[in-house]
């Protein structure tokens, strides 16, 4: 209760005086200039996975926290430093659980193997009518076994012992469900990186036309196909068209990320696949990060030199590791060789087996099979 005086609200106390703030022009012309970043100012960052904070020039520090990370101890081993931003992989899974490749989202769903699914990526074409339905595309491969037969019969009684080794076309697998399975694995790792299936070199616009792709520009002349090989380049090709693919299933390695391995035995001088993409010139790629551009044509005019990028489009040659040149292990794994060759006046890349390959075994090649270039010292 009230004393029974009236109560009255106080009045405000005076407002004080304003605080006057300096003007940014005024902070900048009193502030002392930051010391330039150095090499010190990164020398306590050490690699997150084995602690060490040697070989900085292979150090990775991500963009986000700061963190370091050796290239070859990274999973997969990370082939350059990136020119763009990088995340390491901490970062990464904080943004959802999703890998990424090249600054690319990348999942790993299992492309489903189901048969109008698989037709419809590799767009399959339809058998001509004159070929029953159950000889034809992924039912069966007695077409190709057929056209083995007949190509035997053609060749003479007689060869010569220093006649030229053919290329071989490859022997697809019987078992029609696993050809749906070897497929399904190209499918997947294609569209884990958003790459399109292609098997042919393709002519964007804004890159490389088609007329500048000439062999007769190749420095020091590039070998012709043979006829007998270009017939069994063609063979495969109308093959794969058809659904008849090689024995070859993509899987997904810690370490190496998507790599490809024999599903069958496959002879020494066995046709792989061609190396497939984009067709660009070299000049508008040489600070790219694709780590899978391949040399197409060197030119003596450099300016005129080609690439394939397989970035954006591609086959099961994307995919296909390269060997470690600096190691006596790295060069023993080495079961195919890349070859350029003149087909029909363009310059084309084909990948041959140039041993027998045994089921299971991964398939290698040499990077630096033209020019001593690509990193290669950290491949397992």
């Amino acid at each position: 209760m009230s004393s029974g005086g009236v109560r009255k609200r106080t009045a405000a106390p005076e407002p004080s005086a304003g605080r006057k703030f300096r003007s940014m022009a005024e902070i900048m012309r009193s502030a002392e200039p930051a010391g330039d970043v150095t090499g010190r100012y990164y020398a306590d960052v050490r690699c997150e996975e084995c602690r060490s904070g040697e070989r900085d020039e292979e150090l990775l520090l991500c963009d986000r926290c700061d963190r370091g990370y050796h290239l070859f101890c990274l999973r997969p081993i990370a082939v350059r430093v990136p020119s763009g931003e990088w995340f390491c992989p901490s970062c990464r899974s904080r943004d959802g659980g999703r890998k990424k490749k090249n600054n690319r989202e990348m999942t790993l769903t299992s492309f489903p193997v189901m048969q109008t699914k698989i037709v419809d990526f590799f767009r399959i074409q339809k058998c001509e009518d004159a070929v029953p339905e159950e000889q034809c595309g992924i039912h069966s491969s007695s077409s190709h076994q057929g056209c083995k037969k007949r190509r035997r019969r053609s060749m003479p009684l007689v060869l010569s012992k220093m006649r030229r080794r053919r290329i071989l076309p490859y022997i697809t697998t019987a078992d029609a469900q696993r050809r749906l399975e070897q497929m399904g694995s190209l499918a997947t790792a294609l569209t884990a990186l958003k790459i399109r299936f292609s098997n042919d070199l393709t002519y964007m616009p804004g890159m490389a036309s088609r007329y500048a792709n000439q062999a007769t520009l190749e420095k020091g002349g590039m070998q012709v196909l043979a006829r007998e090989d270009k017939k069994t380049f063609e063979l495969c090709r109308t093959m794969y068209k058809r659904g008849e693919c090689p024995p070859l299933i993509v899987v997904f390695d810690s370490r190496e990320g998507f790599t490809v391995q024999a599903d069958g035995h496959i002879k020494d001088m066995t046709f792989i696949t061609e190396y497939t993409g984009d067709v660009d010139y070299l000049k508008n790629r040489e600070h790219d990060d694709c780590d899978s551009m391949m040399t197409l044509l060197l030119a003596t005019n450099s300016s005129k030199s080609l690439v394939i990028c397989p970035d954006k489009r591609g086959n099961i040659g994307r995919f296909i590791n390269g060997i470690n040149n600096h190691t006596q292990e790295g060069r023993k794994k080495q079961n195919l060789k890349c070859v350029r060759y003149n087909v029909d006046g363009q310059c084309r890349v084909l990948l041959v087996a140039c041993r027998d390959i045994s089921p299971g075994e991964r398939l290698y090649y040499d990077y630096n099979g033209y020019e001593q270039e690509y990193p290669t010292e950290h491949f397992v």
